[in-house]
This record gives structure tokens, C-alpha cells and sequence, in this order.
């Protein structure tokens, strides 16, 4: 798979076209996370249709109906876009922190937790405030309570030396215990009777749609959060020094950059934008927290935010295309007979490729511009 030393195009890149070897190097760099990537996918796919017929069924099919489900209509894009919102939110709870070298995986927590505070702190002022201000106050909350949740496993990590990744996810198990005791003790609503809830938002208290579209607010709002992310960690100080702390803590430190504070304010904001996650699903679909805050979105963030390679401009795509596959589900169901759950079975197919393939990255001659002059 490597490109030799006489390959035509390495020729052109590393020889004499000099005044082209910036682009060409600046191309190669980012071309390398979207061919691995689509490479991982058709690799994952491929080992998922192996999965399909040892059960008896058609590849192909199942492939069209995902196909079909999620992005063939304008009905079925609309429900793409809305289960892509949430993905937007959380996958940005695992890449942030992951730009200073953490490893979050406990998301799950911080959106459950968010949408209890969102749906507590909406009873006291329902029909007494504007229904955009009441927004902004669940909005608060729910990121209030997000980020000191995963802010939490950040400052373990740096203070007490507890490994992030175990700590966020015991974090998460945690969040839907407190959850649970909440709607079902203190916030619940004596009118649900099967499934504990807190007290419904009124209808002119529920997040609309964008004009002209069936799909929430809460798209709009997780775009400009990868955007704004993007924008801190590539134009920002504080991005660079996350970078410069995540590339070697101990280089960071003897510069004096403040490593702690880092990675507590990153973790932070990464729960912050969970938690967020976690309000709009309250605001825009559920409108009460109960059970199904715990639908697995912080979990499906973590292979979005792997996929995209930790960009947050990356991850806009990569959510739009989880969240087709996510909404395929019913239909795979309903023509296959394959339980909904089986898309999960191809994203976790997808997610223990793709670390495979983290071991590929920077051994390909014509995606890594330092190997070139060796080439010649």
C-alpha cells in the first residue's frame, strides 16, 4: 500500500516543482484523515455484511433501505438532521478534550444530567417569562451542570491522577442514577404513570422548527458550536497551548503553560456543550426529562468525534451521516425483520475499525511530506 520511490506523483512533490510543494504538502496532510477514514468505513462495511449474511440476509438490501431510511427523501433527510443535532453536541464533548490528550467517554452522563437541570429550571417561570428568555435560562443550566460534571473527570485527571476515561464513564453510570431519582422522586409528574417524567413544557414553550424545515433549532445551535469550536483550538491561544499540551505535557509545563487549567476549562466546555445537548432534547423533543435522555447519544458521539478525527468542522459531516444511519433503523426493522438495534451493531463494527486504522496514520509516503526527501 506504501507509494515508491518512482511513483510519478511523488516525483512531482518532492522534486523540482517547488513553487507548488506548500499546497502539495498543505493537500497531502489533509488529505490523509479523509482517505483513511473512508477507507475504515468500506473496511467496516464490508465486515458488517459478513455479520448480515451469517444471519441470512441480504447485504445489498439492507444497504439500500439504510440508504432509503436516511437520506432518501427529503422527509428522511429532515430526520437525519434531527438525530444528527445531538451528535453535533456530544462528539464535541470527546474531541475538545481530546486535543489536550484526554480520552471522555462518559458524555452520556453530562446530557442526561443537562436535561434534568434544563427541565427543572423551566417549572418556577413557566407563564411568567418570555418563552426565548426561558431558553436561554435552560441553556445556562444545562451547560452549568454538563460542565462541572465532565469538568469533574478533568480535574481528577490532573489533580489526583485518576484516569479520565474511567472516570468519566463511572461519572456517566452515575448521571443516570441521579437522573432516575429525580424524575422518579422529586421532579416527577403525578399525571406519567408509566413512564416517570418530569411536568411537560407547555406547547409555546417547546423549541420550533427552522423555517421551512421539519428539524429543530437545535441543528443551528450544534453547527455553530463546532464552528466556534474550530475556532478556538485553530485561531485561539488557548487552542494552541491545549495543542502544545496535548503533543507533551512536560514540554507544556516548563514553558509555563498553565496545563491544569487547560484541561479543566476544556473538559469543562466540553461537558458544557453535552449538557446543551441534553436541554435541547428536552426543549425540542422529549418536553420532559424522563428515561429516554439515556438514548445512547454520548456514546454514538464518541465514534462520531473518532471518525472526524477530533475536528470539529469534521464532525458536521460525520454526525449528518450517523445520524442517517441511526434513523435507518425503523425502516431496517420493518423490511428486514432485523431488530432496530442492529445499526448499532454496524456502529460498533465501524468504531473498532477505525482505531485499527489509527495505527495507519503517517506511514503512507504520499499523505506524510517528512517522508518525501527520503523517497528521492
Amino acid at each position: 500500500m506504501t507509494v515508491e520511490a518512482n511513483d510519478p506523483g511523488m516525483s512531482i512533490a518532492a522534486g523540482g516543482g517547488t513553487s507548488f510543494r506548500p499546497l502539495l504538502e498543505w493537500l497531502a496532510r489533509r488529505a490523509e484523515p479523509v482517505a483513511i477514514g473512508l477507507v475504515a468505513i468500506l473496511i467496516g462495511m464490508a465486515l458488517f455484511s459478513i455479520f448480515i449474511l451469517v444471519i441470512g440476509k441480504s447485504p445489498v438490501t439492507l444497504f439500500q433501505l439504510m440508504y432509503t431510511g436516511g437520506f432518501g427523501s427529503w422527509f428522511s433527510i429532515q430526520n437525519s438532521l434531527s438525530r444528527a443535532a445531538p451528535l453535533l453536541l456530544t462528539a464535541l464533548c470527546v474531541a475538545l478534550p481530546a486535543r489536550l490528550g484526554l480520552v471522555i467517554i462518559g458524555g452520556e452522563g453530562a446530557v442526561v444530567l443537562g436535561g434534568v437541570a434544563a427541565a427543572a429550571i423551566v417549572l418556577p417561570f413557566v407563564g411568567t417569562v418570555p418563552p426565548i428568555l426561558l431558553f436561554v435560562f435552560m441553556g445556562l443550566a444545562a451547560m452549568l451542570v454538563g460542565g462541572i460534571w465532565i469538568g469533574l473527570a478533568g480535574f481528577l485527571r490532573h489533580y489526583r491522577g485518576v484516569n479520565e476515561t474511567i472516570s468519566s464513564l463511572l461519572l456517566a453510570y452515575i448521571a443516570i442514577a441521579l437522573m432516575n431519582q429525580f424524575v422518579e422522586g422529586p421532579l416527577r409528574d403525578p399525571a406519567s404513570l408509566n413512564k416517570p417524567s418530569t411536568k411537560p413544557l407547555p406547547a409555546e414553550y417547546m423549541m420550533g422548527d427552522i423555517p421551512g424545515m421539519d428539524v429543530h433549532w437545535g441543528l443551528v445551535i450544534g453547527v455553530v458550536a463546532c464552528i466556534a469550536s474550530w475556532a478556538l483550538i485553530e485561531l485561539t491561544s488557548y487552542g494552541f497551548a491545549a495543542r502544545i499540551s496535548g503533543g507533551n505535557v512536560r514540554a507544556a509545563q516548563i514553558q509555563g503553560l498553565p496545563v491544569g487549567k487547560l484541561i479543566a476549562g476544556f473538559t469543562a466546555v466540553a461537558g458544557s456543550f453535552a449538557g446543551l445537548a441534553g436541554m435541547i432534547e428536552v426543549a425540542a423533543v422529549q418536553g420532559s426529562a424522563n428515561a429516554s435522555l439515556a438514548a445512547g447519544y454520548g456514546y454514538t458521539g464518541i465514534l462520531v468525534a473518532f471518525l472526524a478525527r477530533h475536528n470539529p468542522l469534521a464532525i458536521i459531516p460525520v454526525a449528518i451521516l450517523l445520524g442517517g444511519i441511526d434513523a435507518s433503523g425503523g425502516l431496517i426493522q420493518r423490511r428486514m425483520g432485523l431488530p432496530d438495534a442492529t445499526v448499532l451493531v454496524l456502529q460498533g463494527t465501524l468504531f473498532v475499525v477505525i482505531l485499527f486504522c489509527e495505527t495507519f496514520y503517517g506511514r503512507f509516503r504520499i499523505f506524510n511530506p517528512d517522508l518525501w526527501k527520503r523517497s528521492q
